[in-house]
């Protein structure tokens, strides 16, 4: 594998501008990378000249290195599948479920029941990908890196689930509060999350209610609060009259 020091100058390089590139740095990185000293003096001689040449080398030399990189990391990738497998003996179809339902199950939180659902769903989930697996070998297939990633990815990240599920299922205590535990009804996908942002917006408006309301009870009186100040000016003219019409009587 290459010099990880090396490979980062040529990704810088090749991700700079060609002007603000520097074409003697470009020209030694081809040469650290090929030890073709020939190349690289005629580079030198010329380096303008050479400039599509050079990236061309760099660009070359950095494809290769990152397809061994995920080659390798397929590899290893492998080896953790083949450990799982043998783990959960899935090469084995008729091999039963973990018989690891517990005693109590029934009197269990749903969201701590769920866990136990989930697994079997998950276990024929890694025997369907361990079979894809094996049909995929080298021999059968042209890109092998790229078309078994996916499913080593999945299995992996199943496994892990499965792992985990197990965990939650099997020390949890009844009166706890089942936290974090999985639920089909509102997966651990956000959606909770926002479910409870709209019922924090359904409930804002009756918040903001006593804010909207202090503005108009601290403003001074407008001319719409005199109209019942005028009500109040009717009766006084009243009595006026009524006294006026007792002394014409007298």
């Amino acid at each position: 594998m290459l010099k990880e020091e090396i490979i980062e100058k040529v990704k810088a390089y090749l991700e700079a501008a060609p002007e603000e590139r520097d074409l003697a740095e470009g020209a030694l990185l081809v040469l650290q990378l090929t030890n073709n000293r020939i190349m690289y003096q005629n580079f030198m001689r010329r380096p303008n000249h050479y400039a599509s040449r050079i990236e061309y080398e760099l660009q070359k030399k950095y494809n290769f290195y990152l397809q061994q990189l995920t080659h390798e990391q397929v590899l290893e990738m492998g080896k953790q599948v083949q450990t799982i497998a043998k783990e959960h003996n899935l090469a084995d179809e008729h091999e039963g479920f973990k018989k690891g339902k517990r005693a109590d199950h029934d009197a269990l939180p749903l969201e701590i029941q769920a866990l136990y659902a989930q697994n079997m769903s998950i276990m024929q989930q890694m025997r369907r990908c361990h079979t894809q697996l094996q049909l995929l070998s080298v021999e059968h297939s042209t890109c092998p890196d790229s078309e078994r990633y996916p499913f080593l990815k999945e299995l992996i990240a199943l496994d892990k689930q499965y792992h985990a599920n197990w965990q939650a299922y099997d020390h949890y205590k009844i009166g706890e509060p089942a936290v974090g535990a999985y639920d089909p009804e509102r997966p651990s996908d956000g959606t909770e999350g926002a479910a409870s942002a709209e019922k924090g917006n359904e409930e804002a408006p009756a918040d903001n209610t006593p804010e909207t309301e202090t503005p108009a009870e601290q403003a001074p009186a407008q001319p719409a609060d005199a109209t019942p100040v005028k009500k109040e000016a009717k009766p006084k003219k009243a009595t006026a009259k009524k006294s006026t019409t007792k002394k014409a009587k007298a």
